[in-house]
């Protein structure tokens, strides 16, 4: 493990070089207009304008749909940082309602995505991987895969969701 010391040096030089600074803002405006675009394209979903920008662990931003807000459940189309990749949650609006639906998911045996291990832990129930090791130097063609995994992710959870009340 690096010392805190050595991580702040190489932080330092990383922001003199100046590429972190680039990187950083050319991530988090991708992030602005990829919640723009949904909100925009999908009017019947709600998008709210705040994104959360995180400590370089996350980035994201949240979308309800109409299946969604009455089980008071969202989804997250977030960047995760450790992995270097974008992936979707589905989350409740608080860890209370996460747990319960993720005992419900584990009751019913809904597969496809994976299980949060612990969702008193973590602040999501189930997430998919949009985009492993995204290609940058493409932004529309990221922006679309992003927006076709999004949507399969939508339609199959609010698919589980209808069938709780069938």
């Amino acid at each position: 493990m690096t010392s805190f010391h050595k991580s702040m040096q190489k932080f330092r030089a990383g922001l003199e070089a100046g590429y972190l600074q680039e990187a950083y803002s050319g991530l988090m405006g991708y992030m602005r207009g990829l919640r723009l675009h949904f909100e925009k394209k999908f009017p019947n979903f709600s998008v709210p304008s705040k994104i959360y920008y995180g400590f370089m662990d996350m980035t994201y931003f949240a979308i309800s749909t109409p299946v969604t807000k009455p089980h008071k459940l969202k989804f997250g189309v977030l960047f995760e940082y450790t992995n270097f990749q974008f992936e979707i949650y589905l989350s409740g609006f608080n860890r209370k309602v996460g747990a319960k639906y993720w005992r419900i998911i584990q009751e019913k045996n809904w597969t496809g995505y994976t299980l949060a291990e612990d969702p008193k832990k973590v602040d999501f129930i189930v997430y998919n991987v949009l985009a492993a090791d995204p290609d940058f130097a493409d932004l529309d063609a990221l922006t679309a895969k992003i927006e076709k995994g999004t949507l399969d992710f939508i339609d199959q959870s609010e698919g589980f969701l209808k069938s709780l009340s069938a």
